[in-house]
């Protein structure tokens, strides 16, 4: 089982950046995919962000985040980045990093979960 805090969260102004750090612990990261999710006020149920496979070599991001967001993996240090730029307001949430149980590219199901950390954008 693989344990995984979140941080890096903060209040920023709209057009700032953020860069959000996950680490893992209890399994090493490096054959699996990890993923970023977040879960924006009001809204009843987590969004996926982005992705990364094992190597780095194949990224995925929901639309809405694309050329602004930019998820990274330094498997030596077990660690998984979300690197945030040019923020918007509808971009606060609570961020999440999640890891599968299985290996392989794409992945659909994240069974761990970190505790989140907060990012919010102000206008």
């Amino acid at each position: 089982q693989v344990q995984l805090v979140e941080s890096g969260g903060a209040l920023v102004q709209a057009g700032g950046s953020l860069r959000l750090s996950c680490a893992a612990s209890g399994r090493t990261i490096d054959r699996y995919t990890m993923a970023w999710f977040r879960h924006a006020p009001g809204e009843e149920d987590r969004e996926f962000v982005a992705a990364i496979s094992a190597n780095g070599r194949n990224t995925d991001y929901t639309d809405s985040v694309k050329a602004r967001l930019l998820i990274s993996r330094d498997n030596a240090n077990n660690m998984v980045f979300l690197q945030m730029n040019s923020l918007k307001p509808e971009d606060t949430a609570i961020y999440y990093c999640a890891a599968p149980r299985l290996v392989g590219w794409p992945m659909k199901a994240y069974p761990y979960w970190g505790q989140g950390t907060q990012v919010t954008v102000s206008s």
